[in-house]
This record gives C-alpha cells, structure tokens and sequence, in this order.
C-alpha cells in the first residue's frame, strides 16, 4: 500500500472510530430480567391481576395463580440522578403517549436495575444518564415455578 493509501485509510478508521454506532438490541435473563420486569411494571398501564403476578414474583413468590405469559413493555426510560445535588435523582417511563416521572427511591430502584441490566451510564454537566428504549419482558410464571432460572426475558436499546 502506498504512503496516501495508508494516509486515507487510517483517516477512514479514525472517522468509523467517533461516527455514533446504532444502538444494538441487546438482552437481559433470569433474575435480572425479572427485576427489570419488576420495576416497571408498577407505572406501566398492565391489567391489575399481572401488576400484582409480576409484584409477586419479583418479591419472591414463584407460586402466582396467575398462568399466562406476562409481557411488560416501555416505548423509553430515561433516569438521570445528579452528582452535584446528590439528593437528586429521577426516571421518566413512557408508555405510547402516556408518560409517567418518579422520584426518589423508586427511581434510583429502576436507575440500579438499568445498570445491572447493562445499559450504560452517560454523564453531562452535572447529571448521569441511563436511558433504554423498546423495553419488552416477558415472564412465564410457569417456568419461573420450576425454579430452573428461566421464564424471565427482556429485550431493549441502550439509549433513546
């Protein structure tokens, strides 16, 4: 390769290097999965009977009477706490054109659980960002029962 191949080269790679990369699906299982189900499904706008199955299974009761698949979904969570007014910390859900903000521990509860579930943390001016989008869950009670560490999946997009 000549000299102002390499040059135009190393120029194309330094660019794929800083150009932003699509946010990639990504997966959570298991226990994780179920505690990312867990902490939305509260504010999001499921049927009671699959609030309180989902409720019950992430406070550590296999044994739901409810037997269908449970999906919990969220078009985008953004959570932010601040590292300057440390008392500060919020997540905003949304759910098709309704949205709902929760403060406080609930909100650092699904800040937590986000990072534990691998969305990455972004900082600016005072502020760190977690946020998803395309949230989708779904738990099989059944399976959960056996006790064999499935029945608990999510897919989701770090970022919005």
């Amino acid at each position: 390769m000549k000299l102002g191949q390499l040059t135009i080269l190393a120029a194309l790679m330094s660019l794929a290097a800083v150009a932003p990369a699509s946010a990639a699906p990504s997966t959570a299982s298991g226990s994780v999965a179920l505690a990312l189900a867990g902490v939305v499904a509260p504010y999001s706008p499921l049927p009671a009977a699959e609030k309180k199955a989902v409720a019950t299974l992430f406070n550590g009761n296999s044994n739901v009477a409810y037997k269908k698949k449970i999906t919990v979904t969220s078009d985008k969570i953004v959570c932010r706490a601040s590292n300057v007014d440390i008392t500060s910390r919020s997540c905003e859900l949304t759910f098709g054109s309704h949205s709902r903000t929760v403060k406080g521990a609930e909100a650092n509860a699904i800040f937590a659980t986000e990072a534990l579930a691998g969305v990455p943390s972004d900082g600016a001016a005072g502020t760190i960002f977690e946020a998803l989008s395309k949230l989708s869950c779904t738990l099989d009670p059944k399976v959960i029962k056996d006790n064999s560490g499935g029945g608990a999946d999510c897919t989701f997009e770090p970022g919005n």
